[in-house]
């Protein structure tokens, strides 16, 4: 296992399921922890349980969605520590479960802020620091195998979850040379609380097409305790990391799911010798990706 002795982890959605049990994984592992969440209760009794452990910990109430905000919690950090954040953990999330036709604005709004937004916050708030740091960096961020897919229950949740993906591929082709490595974790089930994510929903994106209430928490409950537990989730994702994998999924039970999709995309692909075209496409773009998109990294 790596020393991690000299990381500042910072993890949003900190204070309980996956985020926590990053923050006791990797805080074992010598990291200093800071739990950002927007529960301040939670913040405080996660930072209590860490510290008992022996771990360094620092605890910051935040909306991720909230970009100001933001900007004052990584100030924060590197008021606390002396030192910017060297291990970014997107991890907070929400979900509510409906037919997507069902679906209103505020559905949408709520979730996709959240899920995609407060990832693009946390990207465009560290990274910056991270490169100017100019140390060794590490960034995970928690997307889900309804990423990889649709979801006719859970559209704006996938949505977000799939556009999360793609802007980790982006950001991973781009960080390297900074010596920053970049990893999207998409996990099934986890043994957690996001059943009660509709608690912490802002009443001005209230209106919801979908059916919550207690009978609704129940039955998901009943699928989340049976999840993989967060600590051996955060193993998972600390194994992935120190083997600079992009893509970190310890659920081999779905893997037949995941490859069917793929295959159907790839069989929507014709045969390259029915267009007498497609080879002359094909080299305009990647004579173009070799040296055309190089203006586009040009200093302003």
């Amino acid at each position: 296992m790596a020393d991690y002795s000299n990381d500042i982890m910072f993890i949003t959605g900190g204070a309980s399921g996956a985020g926590f049990g990053q923050a006791q994984v990797f805080g074992r592992a010598g990291a200093a922890i800071v739990v950002a969440d927007i529960r301040r209760e939670a913040v405080d009794e996660a930072v209590a349980k860490l510290s008992a452990e022996g771990i360094r910990a620092h605890g910051i109430q935040l909306d991720i969605c909230d970009r100001a905000a933001y900007t004052a919690a990584a100030d924060e950090v590197e008021r606390v520590f002396g030192r910017t954040i060297t291990i970014l953990s997107n991890t907070a999330g929400v979900n509510s479960f409906g037919p997507v036709e069902r679906t209103t604005y505020d559905d949408y709004d709520w979730i996709i802020d959240v899920n995609l937004n407060g990832v693009i916050n946390g990207m465009v708030t560290v990274v910056p620091r991270m490169i100017e740091a100019g140390v060794p960096a590490k960034i995970v961020t928690v997307s889900s195998l309804g990423g990889l897919g649709g979801s006719p229950l859970a559209a704006p949740y996938s949505a977000a979850k799939a556009a999360v993906v793609n802007l980790m591929e982006s950001y991973s082709m781009s960080l390297s040379k900074y010596g920053i490595d970049v990893s999207v974790v998409c996990p099934a089930n986890i043994k957690s609380n996001i059943a009660d994510a509709t608690k912490l929903r802002p009443v001005d994106k209230a209106n919801s097409g979908y059916v919550e209430n207690e009978a609704s928490r129940a039955s998901l409950e009943s699928i989340h305790q049976h999840g993989m537990t967060p600590e051996i989730l955060a193993q998972h994702i600390m194994n992935g990391l120190e083997a600079k994998q992009l893509y970190i999924i310890p659920y081999p039970e779905c893997r037949g799911m995941v490859e069917a999709r793929f295959n159907q995309i790839l069989e929507a692909f014709p045969a390259m010798d029915t267009d007498p075209e497609a080879q002359m496409r094909a080299d305009a773009l990647m004579n173009w990706g070799a040296n055309g998109a190089k203006v586009f990294f040009e200093e302003k």
